[in-house]
């Protein structure tokens, strides 16, 4: 694969799509420039399969121009000795894919129709063993559910053993979105053309791409603008000092802890600390402060009962963070915590804010403009919540949806989930992170690591590296396995990314 100088940077399909055209209209072939993909994808298809020992091939090919990369696919692996079938439909108008179409014949690629693969009322398993299916059903400009005829080709596909690879997007998944359409082929790799497109990092994408290759082919022009970039995935955190003392890396405040609800304050408190911060403080409910300092007796503790207003804009001038929310519930004691410290932390410029959980629950109730040094942290129905929507809705676009927050309630926002979504003056999307972090207490993790990491840095880390930081600590953790992960176990892998 070609290494692009704009590789952290991710478009949308009608960009994509744009720029193709502007790159046709200075009288560059696209026939050209669909050889020039599938010859790059064959060649490297070409070295993996010899490794592989993979000798029978079957190239599934849809209607359009992603279908043309799959004949010549096709015609280009047939050439270099492998044995190669195409499964098509019925071709489309497009001259380069009748071209394509009739120089896979002419080299003699084995050719059937899918209609013969299905029967009117069931679908026909029973086809030959093949090593490798390659998909070039559907490009990026599907934006429509799949009608049941589609849906049963693709299930077919799937229900294939053998090595699994996708050119450009796994055939359903919406190319902006991440959204299937509502089911996608599973790919084992999949081989993205011209530029990285949104839904193959967020949403349901991830479940289908596989490993990912950027097929780069034509340089960037002026216009052609970025949607998100890629958080990255090296992260150096300045050096300490070797002067420096407890005072010198933050006080984070740790501010929730219903009577009812304890863990979460102590599980974004010992983040905190394995995050790097000098001091933490937990604000919570006086019935836990005995757990607390039985398990962390490093960690402070106050009464959040006994805080007036007065007690507490003292207590805000010592501190240089707060994580707020967790544990807080959300019953009418929950609702006069919110009202009395909201206001103080919002207002307050020096301090580095975090807002999750129940603070977030009340913000939807009470909306208010957040202020810059805020950093709400919702998941999907916390997100749907502020939006007066459902947590599907959500998931169906989560790039409109963390847009949609910000122009709300304004401050920096994390949208978690698959591919989590950073918006601070520009959008970034985390490759890293794996399904074993959906779990009880991880979003209570990532409050207290922003929290302690912003406290230590400020201006020097920005919001996406502390989540991409959280998603390699969970990725560590994950190395045995993805099932059975505890948050309250992530301290020790913390500690590991914080000084790596």
């Amino acid at each position: 694969m070609q290494q692009s100088v704009y590789h952290s940077q991710v478009y949308d399909s009608q960009s994509i799509q744009a720029w193709e055209r502007r790159w046709f209209a200075q009288r560059n072939s696209s026939l050209g420039l669909m050889q020039q993909a599938a010859w790059t994808i064959a060649q490297n298809l070409n070295k993996q399969f010899l490794a592989k020992k993979i000798n029978h091939i079957a190239v599934w090919c849809g209607q359009g121009n992603n279908a043309g990369d799959g004949y010549y696919i096709a015609a280009f692996l047939k050439q270099q000795g492998f044995k190669v079938t195409v499964f098509a439909t019925e071709l489309g108008h497009s001259e380069d894919l009748q071209q394509a179409f009739h120089y896979a014949q002419s080299q003699k690629v084995d050719t059937q129709t899918i209609d013969y693969l299905l029967s009117e009322h069931e679908i026909n398993q029973d086809l030959p063993i093949f090593d490798c299916h390659i998909d070039a059903l559907f490009g990026i400009g599907l934006n429509r559910m799949l009608d049941q005829k589609w849906q049963n080709i693709i299930h077919l596909y799937n229900l294939q053993t053998g090595f699994k690879v996708s050119v450009d997007i796994p055939s359903g998944i919406h190319a902006d979105t991440g959204q299937a359409l509502p089911c996608s082929t599973e790919a084992d790799q999949t081989f993205t053309l011209l530029g990285y497109k949104a839904g193959l990092f967020t949403g349901q994408g991830k479940e289908y791409v596989g490993k990912l290759h950027l097929v780069s082919l034509i340089p960037i022009d002026a216009e052609l603008k970025p949607l998100a970039y890629l958080s990255p995935e090296r992260i150096a955190l300045p050096k300490r000092k070797a002067f420096g003392h407890k005072g010198s890396y933050g006080h984070v405040l740790v501010v929730g802890g219903h009577a009812d609800m304890g863990g979460a304050v102590i599980m974004s408190a010992e983040a905190a600390f394995h995050a790097g911060a000098g001091k933490v403080t937990v604000v919570c409910h006086s019935k836990h402060h005995q757990a607390i300092l039985a398990r962390s007796p490093n960690i402070m503790v106050r009464d959040i009962n006994g805080l007036d207003q007065g007690l507490i804009q003292h207590l805000l001038a010592q501190v240089d963070a707060v994580c707020f929310g967790m544990g807080l519930g959300r019953d009418e004691w929950a609702e006069n915590i919110y009202q009395l410290w909201f206001d103080l932390l919002n207002k307050n410029s020096h301090l580095e804010v975090v807002l999750d959980a129940d603070g977030l629950w009340f913000l939807a109730r009470y909306p208010q403009q957040l202020s810059a040094h805020v950093y709400a942290t919702p998941h999907s129905g916390e997100a749907a919540t502020l939006l007066g929507c459902k947590a599907a809705d959500i998931e169906q676009d989560r790039i409109a949806a963390i847009y949609q927050l910000q122009q709300k309630y304004a401050g920096q926002w994390v949208l978690k989930g698959a591919g989590s979504l950073t918006l601070d003056d520009q959008l970034w999307i985390c490759t890293q992170g794996n399904a074993g972090m959906g779990t009880g207490g991880m979003g209570d993790v990532l409050a207290g690591m922003i929290a302690s990491l912003k406290a230590q840095f400020h201006e020097q880390v920005s919001l996406h590296e502390i989540v991409s930081l959280h998603a390699q600590a969970g990725d560590l953790l994950a190395e045995q396995g993805i099932r059975g992960l505890q948050a309250h176990e992530m301290g020790k892998v913390i500690y590991q990314v914080v000084n790596q």
